[in-house]
């Protein structure tokens, strides 16, 4: 039974090796620019976070996704954000490299807003040892293709925003390029904008025991896969030196999220598992975060004696 979904799964990958769905973070609560480039910079700290995704454990050739991402302001107005993720699955490898830029700016006292662009290159490829599958078909130009590594470049623009440093909001399109290249292709007349990543949270402050709460949703369409949204309730004490929390995902998968914060570092751990036959077949998914975050510097104001 493992060898036959395996195969399955393996043809997926192939078959969709062009698509827009492509590996996400959970831990997006923690770090908004994960999902939507206009964050980049938004808190107006300076933030290096590392993270790591192991999908579906104990099952062969398994996604893996591997991050590390740079963000922080630039001046009173600007931030920005680079990183490089790199994700595995069976005999793929997606490499990508991105770039964010973002505006902020104050809409009124309690309300900002910021509004962010990002450019994508990435490089996707299949190992040569699929020659050795048995179920290769050397005249299949998709794979040729791919084994020399099909390069991409993307863009992405998206607007975040908080009331009163308590409610958090962004919306997110993603894939526009490859999106609208691809609608030409086939002649279709659907929006450039189909890809969306929505965000809503709203922490409540209870003063009395030193403790937050924080339910949020992310709603996220992705062309050519099943709409995703996910209902997540994350709790803080001791004024966020310890966090946990639980989500639940609409497409069948309930995880669990723990962390701890120490100065400038924080460590996040998550595990989800889905309810789907397959959950039989892996022992779940786990996910990693490590973040170093620095206060900006404010300039002096120099004495003209």
């Amino acid at each position: 039974m493992k060898k036959i979904l395996l195969l399955i799964a393996f043809f997926a990958i192939i078959q969709t090796i062009r698509a827009q769905d492509e590996a996400i973070f959970t831990h997006y609560q923690i770090s908004p620019v994960l999902i939507n480039p206009a964050a980049a910079g938004f808190k107006g700290t300076y933030q290096v976070q590392f993270n790591g995704r192991a999908q579906w454990t104990g099952f062969p050739d398994a996604p893996q996704t591997f991050g590390v991402q740079f963000n922080g302001p630039v001046g009173k107005t600007f931030g920005v954000g680079v990183g490089v993720i790199s994700e595995t699955a069976a005999q793929m490898t997606r490499l990508k490299g991105l770039l964010n830029w973002a505006f902020r700016f104050q809409l009124s006292e309690n309300v900002k807003m910021a509004a962010g662009f990002s450019t994508v290159y990435q490089q996707l490829k299949l190992d040569n040892s699929i020659t050795d599958s048995p179920f290769f078909d050397p005249g299949d130009d998709l794979i040729t293709e791919s084994m020399e590594g099909i390069n991409e470049f993307d863009a992405s623009v998206g607007v975040f925003g908080s009331v009163q440093d308590r409610t958090r909001f962004g919306l997110a399109f993603a894939n526009i390029i490859q999106s609208r290249l691809d609608d030409v292709v086939s002649s279709t007349n659907e929006s450039a904008l189909q890809n969306y990543t929505l965000f809503l949270a709203h922490q409540f402050d209870i003063l009395d025991l030193n403790f937050t709460l924080e339910p949020s949703i992310m709603a996220r369409k992705v062309k050519d896969a099943p709409s995703q949204v996910d209902i997540n309730l994350k709790a803080g004490f001791l004024d966020d030196q310890l966090i946990t929390g639980i989500s639940y995902r609409t497409l069948g998968a309930l995880g669990v999220l723990l962390g701890a914060k120490l100065s400038n570092f924080q460590f996040i751990y998550s595990y989800d598992m889905s309810f789907q036959r397959f959950q039989k077949f892996n022992s779940g998914s786990h996910e990693v975060s490590l973040f170093l975050e620095f206060e900006k510097k404010e300039r002096k104001p120099t004495d003209n004696k």
